[in-house]
């Protein structure tokens, strides 16, 4: 019952943070008037000076790969409108390419975030809006229908939120212990095609856990 209650009273909360930003507000982009070039040079001071051509030239090889490597540039045009006031440690570049096969200490294959080097405290949004946005223009990247792309995103969204109120019901423990592990990530997949997939997953993360 307790559980019950601290739920509900979080849902609550959340909620009432609405009253800031209504959830239609989220489409919003805000006047972008930024000059992206100043932006990546700025982004650039503190870096080994060597390699910067070398992100740059990385950067130049498609529009996935210029998504990937200018967060700057999603983080001040998201900064220039309304959030929720959430604010927390995020990802900071949390695009679908960040994530994959790990080996856990423990010796494990899991599924989970890969880069924390952005890790700051920004509103929770920010990061589930870049990943979304990573969906919609790998799509783009990859030639796929506008249509498709659309659907990757709301599948993605739809996930999300279902995790979260299913995480919500957990306790700090049993949150800290939770696994997404490829055994059953191949359980849910429902084409030959997605299991060939996470089965190559797996075969890399092993070969991470050979070698240490």
């Amino acid at each position: 019952m307790a559980t019950e209650n601290k739920t509900a009273s979080r849902m609550a909360a959340g909620k009432a943070y609405r009253e800031r930003m209504a959830r239609s507000a989220h489409a919003r982009i805000g006047t972008i008037d930024r000059d992206p070039i100043e932006l990546l040079e700025q982004n650039s001071k503190g870096r080994v000076a060597r390699l910067i051509p070398l992100r740059y030239g990385r950067m130049m090889a498609s529009p996935f790969t210029f998504f990937r490597g200018s967060a700057i540039l999603q983080a001040n045009d998201l900064g220039k409108i309304s959030n929720t006031g959430l604010v927390m440690p995020i990802c900071g570049d949390a695009h679908l390419m960040n994530f994959g096969g790990f080996a856990t200490p423990e010796r494990q294959l899991v599924f989970d975030l890969n880069d924390f080097d952005e890790v700051a405290l920004g509103p929770w949004e920010w990061d589930i809006k870049r990943l979304a946005a990573s969906f919609m223009v790998a799509a783009r990247h990859m030639r796929l229908s506008r249509l498709t792309g659309e659907s990757l995103v709301q599948s993605l969204v739809t996930q999300y939120q279902a995790r979260m109120q299913e995480y919500a019901q957990y306790s700090a423990l049993e949150l800290w212990y939770e696994r997404i592990t490829f055994d059953r990530m191949l359980e849910t997949a429902v084409t030959p095609e997605r299991r060939r997939a996470l089965r190559k997953g797996m075969e890399k993360a092993a070969r991470s856990l050979r070698g240490r």
